[in-house]
């Protein structure tokens, strides 16, 4: 005890005697922030400015002096701390991220955190995770709460920081300038670089993100496809149609062996008359953005989310058109893509079998789906929307039972897994994948009441460690083939083909063209004879394979 007051009261007389001003308060911040929580930011730096020296302290030097031009704004007696303790604390909590999965933190990424559930997020807060921000977040802060600010004159607490956000905005120029060419063509070529830096990419997507909900906030619900119409498949008694997609999670088109893959991940699947599309692109890289993009009637470069958020999708076309419409969901909502629709959840149920994490595997849908199906009387659209393969505890996604690839990584901490082990534990939530696909269709079959068909595409990939990557979410513009390439196959009955006229053997000949997320809205109402001028005929791949041609000419 006696030890503790003789180090308590040497701090406080230490204290006593340091005092700092906040400006340089403010640069040794940013100079602690800039060595320890940019790692992948250096790394990069050295492969970009390999060999030229003066160019990479230069850019460094003018990174580090916009930065200080930033923060300076803050460098007040009463708002220094409280601002630079965020920092620290940010900057701690995202570089883990970035350096240990190789993600990027921008608006797209700040979106996903902002719609995530709580059984989702506490995956990736792990004891490594909470160590980092203690040392890199919580130490600092405490430091700098500790260290007593320089008391000042009203005059020069007030100026100072104006002059250091102008000389600092003069350096950074200057220093831009000296290599200014060099500069920009690294910029625009290397765009991994700047939305790698902490906390810089992070509050600039923070700042996007804000204006993209301030500008969505007051959004108009426009109509789409209020003239949809059945074609001549609807025009005399039919057996009811029941059509089921499903929205796959971060499943990859690499790990599926119906496309080539070495590993037997689609046993189930490959017994069935299914088509099995190889060449699909997703329209984004993460749930936030693809899920409600691939639904909607906007192509990947014409989506955005104000679009997504003011304007109906293909299911509501699906109700003008006088169609059931539901929408199941194991997984973080809808995104109010089905706001206008009946809703059942089922990740937050209390099933034993296949609840007992606190999350459900995708197994919790098959026995009301066999109930449901015998209850139909009318045409219907159900979409099932999975929690998949969504990591990074992917042993999770399927049952124990079901661990036929091992060793399995068993840990939400990439690190402490071999890259076998992580891809075998994303194998089999692949192969759980297939096993509840392949329990669908046959139950979709076996009702032969119905005319029945199933649509399956995941909303995007996943990296497993190429090029440093793991998980999702990677901006477009750098994300790997692994993330936008993605799974997608059809299922049809004979009772639904001969209804809705389609030849099977037509579609299947577009199975290893180039199709994409954009296909879907069209696509779909294409498959279910569906009129309606919102139909793109182009980007349907039933328009050329319909015997009845009335929805193909349109």
């Amino acid at each position: 005890m006696s030890s503790v007051k003789t180090l308590l009261s040497r701090l406080a007389v230490l204290r006593e005697r340091i005092s700092i001003s906040p400006v340089l308060l403010t640069v040794l911040s940013i100079a602690f922030v800039f060595s320890v929580d940019n790692s992948t930011f250096w790394d990069i730096s050295r492969d970009v400015f390999s060999g030229h020296l003066l160019s990479l302290a230069g850019f460094m030097g003018a990174v580090f002096c916009l930065t200080l031009a930033a923060f300076s704004l803050f460098a007040y007696p009463w708002t220094v701390k409280p601002f630079l303790i965020s920092m620290l604390i940010l900057a701690a909590m995202t570089s883990y991220y970035v350096d240990t999965l190789g993600i990027i933190v921008d608006r797209d990424m700040i979106q996903n955190v902002m719609v995530t559930t709580v059984a989702e997020s506490r995956h990736l807060i792990t004891p490594g995770y909470i160590t980092h921000i203690i040392v890199f977040g919580v130490l600092p802060a405490l430091i700098v709460m500790w260290v007593p600010i320089r008391p000042q004159t009203r005059i020069r607490a007030a100026v100072t920081p104006i002059v250091t956000f102008v000389v600092s905005l003069a350096l950074a120029a200057g220093l831009l300038m000296s290599d200014l060419k060099s500069y920009a063509s690294i910029l625009r070529e290397r765009k991994d670089f700047m939305s790698s830096y902490q906390p810089g990419a992070p509050l600039v997507g923070a700042i996007r993100y804000a204006k993209m909900m301030s500008r969505s906030a007051n959004l108009v619900l426009t109509s789409t496809g209020t003239d949809a119409r059945g074609g001549s498949a609807y025009d005399a008694p039919q057996k009811p149609m029941l059509t089921v997609v499903v929205a796959g999670e971060t499943a990859r088109a690499q790990n599926f062996s119906l496309n080539g893959y070495g590993v037997d991940t689609n046993p189930e699947l490959s017994k069935l008359p299914i088509i099995n599309f190889s060449n699909t692109q997703s329209c984004g890289t993460a749930t936030a953005v693809s899920l409600p993009c691939m639904f909607s009637k906007y192509s990947r470069d014409d989506y955005s989310f104000e679009k997504g958020t003011s304007t109906e999708n293909v299911l509501d076309v699906f109700g003008h058109a006088g169609l059931q419409v539901e929408w199941w969901d194991n997984n973080t909502g809808d995104k109010a893509i089905a706001a206008r629709f009946k809703t059942r959840r089922f990740n937050d149920l209390t099933d034993p079998e296949f609840c007992a994490t606190g999350e459900c595997i995708d197994g919790i849908f098959l026995e009301p789906l066999k109930d449901y199906i015998a209850s139909i009387k009318q045409d219907t659209v159900l979409v099932l929307h999975q929690i998949g393969s969504h990591g990074p505890t992917y042993y999770q996604r399927y049952p124990a039972a079901f661990e036929r690839f091992t060793p399995a990584c068993r840990t939400a901490e990439f690190k402490k897994c071999t890259p076998q082990e992580i891809t075998n534990a994303y194998d089999n939530t692949i192969a759980y994948t297939d096993q509840i696909l392949a329990q669908t269709i046959k139950m979709l079959a076996a009702n032969e009441a119905l005319a029945t068909s199933l649509l399956y595409v995941s909303d995007h990939g996943e990296s497993l460690g190429e090029r440093g990557l793991y998980l999702h979410g990677a901006p477009y513009f750098m994300a790997p083939d692994t993330q936008t390439h993605v799974p997608m196959l059809l299922w049809m009955s004979d009772a639904f083909r001969t209804r809705f006229g389609i030849d099977e053997s037509c579609v299947a000949e577009q199975k290893d063209k180039p199709l994409s997320h954009d296909n879907l809205f069209h696509s779909l109402l294409g498959m279910l004879d569906i009129n309606t001028a919102e139909r793109n005929p182009d980007l349907d791949i039933f328009a050329s394979c319909k015997t009845n041609t009335e929805v193909a000419k349109i």
